[in-house]
């Protein structure tokens, strides 16, 4: 199975509603897996960077290409 998300770990209590039910998730999920974290630009946003309002292009949270 493989299982993506733009999330961090940290941030699955406020998605889930309760970190308790986050972490019941996640300690099921993890057990015997393999993550791999991906950093960088989305490659579907590459396409769309102009449609992505300058204010956020400039921050940090979005990483686009040239």
């Amino acid at each position: 199975m493989i299982l993506t998300s733009n999330r961090g770990f940290a941030e699955w209590g406020d998605i889930f509603g309760s970190p308790v039910v986050a972490t019941a998730l996640l300690d099921r999920l993890l057990h015997h897996a393999v993550v791999i974290q991906i950093e960088g630009s989305s490659y579907r946003t590459r396409e769309h960077a102009a449609l992505i309002p300058e204010n956020l292009r400039a921050s940090h949270l979005v990483n686009l290409p040239g």
